[in-house]
C-alpha cells in the first residue's frame, strides 16, 4: 500500500533514542507507517509528498499549560501588551475609548507588572483618560488588576472595606483609600463579575483564533488550565462546528474554595458531556487548583517570610488541610489534580495534597501535576519523583529580566532567589518534566521557551553565562519536554510525542535542525508546516485564521 504523504529532502528527528535520526517519514491513515528507506519506497503516484528543502521534521509540540478561551477573548480589548510605561498605557486607553463610545466597560490584557514602583498602579493615571466608565486591566500574570476609579465606586470598594479572604485591595500610602491595584482573585473576582459576559459566538471565535496560533507554533495539544462551567461548551462547539480546531485539548475544570463541594458534583457529568460531544479531539481529565499567588505580587505562599514584607508570608488560596480534602474528593472521581503553586509554602501544600490523596485512595497511575513549580525548598524536590508528580514548567521565565531584578528577587532575597525554576535539577532528580507557556501571560511560542531553557538568557543575550547555568539543560531535552513531556502529562506517551511506526502523525517542520543551531538563534527558527493526525493544520495552503475575527 502507497502512504497518504511522505517527507524527505531534510532531517527526520524522532525523539526516539534507539533510532534518532533518518532522512524520510511516511504517513497513512494518519498515523506513521515508515521510516527512512521503508518510507522512499512507499511513495505511489498519489502520494503527496513534502520536501523539506533542507529543514528537519520533529514531533509535534504540547503546550501543558495555557488559557486559549481567556488569551483569545484578550486580544480584543485594549492593547496594552507592547506598552512600556504606564503613560503608554494611560494614552492606549483613551484611543480605545474614543473609538468604542458604545463600549460600557473598557478592558484589556498583559501589560508588565514592573512598569509602576513596586507594581503600585494608581487609579487617578487612568481616571484623566476615562473618568466616567470603568476600567480594568490585568498584569501579563493576571494575579493583579489596575482599575479607575469608577470600577473601584461599582465593585463597592471604598476606605472601609477590609481586604477580602484571598486577596489584597492595595491602599494609597498612609491611608485606607483604595490606590486602584487589585491582587489575587479575591479582589479580582468582584470587579470582574461586572464585566459584561461576550457572547458565546464570541468566546467560540476567540478560542478559534487562539488555537490557529498554537497550530502556527507547531502545536497540536494544549492543556487549558481554565474551564469555567461555560468555557467546555465553547470547546466543544468549536471543534464540532466550522472548520473544527487545529489542536487537541485537555479541559482543567477550575476549583476554588468557596463552595467547592456542590462544583464537584458536576464534574463527572461535564467531563461526559465533553468527551462524548468530541471523541479523539477533546479530553476532560484534570481539575485545577490555585495553592497561592504569584512572587511579584506578594501573594504567593512562602515557608519564610517575605524579604521586603517580614510580616507576610503571602497568601495560601487554600489551607492545607482544605486542599489535601478537594485534591483527594476529585482524584477518587478519577480526575488529576492541577495545581497552581509558585512559593515554597504553596508547593508543599501542593505535595502534601496529593500524598493525601494517594495515600487514602491508593496507587493508580494519576500523573498530578504542579504548574510553574517556580521556589522548591530542598527538602520537596525529591518528593516530585517519588510522588509521580509532573513538573509543568514555563521556561520562558527562568531569565533575569525586569520581572525578576526589579520585583522578584528584592522580595524573596539571594538564596531564594537561586532556587528559582530547577529545570536540571528537577530532571536529574528523576521527576517528569513537561513544558508549557501559560498564554496569555508569556508568549506561546516553544521554540522562545527552548531558546530560554537552553541558554538561561534575556532575549538580548545576558547575562553572558545565563542566569542560574547550572539549571541549563540541551536543545534534545528541552525539545522533549514540549514533545514527549506533553505528551506523558495527557495520557497520550503511546499516540505521540516521538516519531515512531503505528504512532499517530503529528508533526511539526522547522527550516532548520534546532539540536544544530546556536542557541541565540532558536527562539527565530520558522515553523514552516504542523500536522495533527497527518492533517496538514499550518503552513503552505492552509488558511491563516489565527488574526480571524481580530477587532
Amino acid at each position: 500500500m502507497h502512504a497518504d504523504i511522505v517527507f524527505t529532502g531534510g532531517t527526520v528527528r524522532t525523539g526516539n533514542a534507539d533510532a534518532p535520526v533518518h532522512d524520510a517519514l511516511a504517513v497513512t491513515g494518519g498515523r506513521i507507517a515508515a521510516l527512512g528507506t521503508a518510507a522512499l519506497a512507499a511513495r505511489g503516484a498519489r502520494t503527496t509528498v513534502v520536501d523539506l528543502a533542507g529543514g528537519v521534521l520533529l514531533p509535534s509540540f504540547g503546550d501543558g499549560h495555557a488559557h486559549p478561551v481567556m488569551g483569545g477573548l484578550g486580544l480584543r480589548g485594549v492593547p496594552v501588551r507592547e506598552c512600556t510605561s504606564t503613560d503608554q498605557i494611560v494614552a492606549a486607553v483613551r484611543r480605545w475609548a474614543d473609538e468604542h463610545p458604545e463600549a460600557e466597560w473598557i478592558t484589556g490584557d498583559g501589560f508588565d507588572p514592573w512598569l509602576a514602583p513596586d507594581g503600585r498602579f494608581d487609579a487617578q493615571w487612568l481616571d484623566t483618560a476615562v473618568p466616567d466608565r470603568p476600567v480594568a486591566l490585568r498584569t501579563s500574570d493576571h494575579h493583579t488588576a489596575w482599575v479607575n476609579g469608577e470600577a473601584l465606586r461599582r465593585a463597592g470598594y471604598s476606605a472601609t472595606t477590609p481586604d477580602p479572604v484571598g486577596g489584597e485591595i492595595v491602599r494609597r500610602a498612609g491611608s485606607t483609600e483604595p490606590l486602584g491595584t487589585l491582587r489575587e482573585f479575591g479582589a479580582l473576582d468582584p470587579v470582574l463579575d461586572l464585566i459584561p459576559t461576550p457572547s458565546p459566538e464570541a468566546h467560540v471565535d476567540a478560542l478559534r483564533e487562539a488555537a490557529a496560533r498554537f497550530a502556527a507554533a507547531g502545536i497540536t495539544w494544549v492543556q487549558d488550565a481554565w474551564v469555567a462551567p461555560h468555557h467546555a461548551d465553547v470547546w466543544v462547539t468549536a471543534a464540532t462546528t466550522g472548520p473544527g480546531l487545529p489542536v487537541r485539548a485537555d479541559l482543567c475544570f477550575i476549583l476554588e474554595p468557596d463552595g467547592w463541594r456542590e462544583r464537584i458534583a458536576r464534574f463527572t457529568a461535564d467531563r461526559r458531556r465533553v468527551e462524548s460531544g468530541a471523541p479523539g479531539l477533546l479530553t476532560a481529565r484534570s481539575v485545577k487548583f490555585f495553592a497561592d499567588g504569584v512572587i511579584e505580587s506578594g501573594t504567593a505562599s512562602l515557608l519564610e517570610p517575605y524579604t521586603d514584607c517580614p510580616h507576610s508570608h503571602g497568601i495560601a488560596t487554600w489551607t492545607p488541610e482544605e486542599l489535601a480534602e478537594a485534591v483527594t474528593a476529585v482524584d477518587a472521581l478519577g480526575f488529576r489534580p492541577h495545581i497552581h503553586a509558585i512559593g515554597d509554602g504553596g508547593i508543599r501544600a501542593a505535595l502534601d495534597a496529593v500524598e493525601t490523596a494517594a495515600r487514602t485512595n491508593g496507587l493508580r497511575d494519576r500523573r498530578p501535576v504542579i504548574a510553574h513549580a517556580e521556589l522548591i525548598d530542598p527538602a520537596d524536590l525529591p518528593r516530585f519523583a517519588a510522588l509521580g508528580v509532573i513538573a509543568n514548567l514555563q521556561p520562558l521565565w527562568a531569565q533575569c529580566d525586569p520581572l525578576m531584578s526589579e520585583l522578584i528577587l528584592p522580595r524573596i532575597g539571594p538564596e531564594r532567589g537561586r532556587r528559582q525554576y530547577q529545570i536540571a535539577t528537577l530532571l536529574t532528580s528523576g521527576a517528569r518534566v513537561a513544558f508549557g507557556s501559560d498564554w496569555p501571560v508569556t508568549a506561546h511560542e516553544p521554540l522562545r521557551g527552548i531558546a530560554t531553557a537552553v541558554t538561561r538568557q534575556t532575549p538580548e543575550g545576558t547575562p553572558e553565562d545565563g542566569w542560574l547555568p547550572e539549571e541549563r539543560i540541551d536543545t534534545a531535552t528541552a525539545l522533549a519536554a514540549y514533545s514527549a513531556g506533553c505528551a506523558h502529562q495527557a495520557f497520550e506517551e503511546k499516540e505521540w510525542g516521538v516519531l515512531h511506526p503505528g504512532m499517530r502523525a503529528d508533526l511539526v517542520h522547522l527550516a532548520a535542525d534546532p539540536v544544530t543551531t546556536a542557541p541565540g538563534d532558536l527562539a527565530h527558527l520558522p515553523v514552516l508546516g504542523t500536522w495533527l493526525a497527518g492533517r496538514r493544520t499550518h503552513g503552505a495552503g492552509v488558511p491563516d485564521h489565527s488574526r480571524a475575527g481580530r477587532r
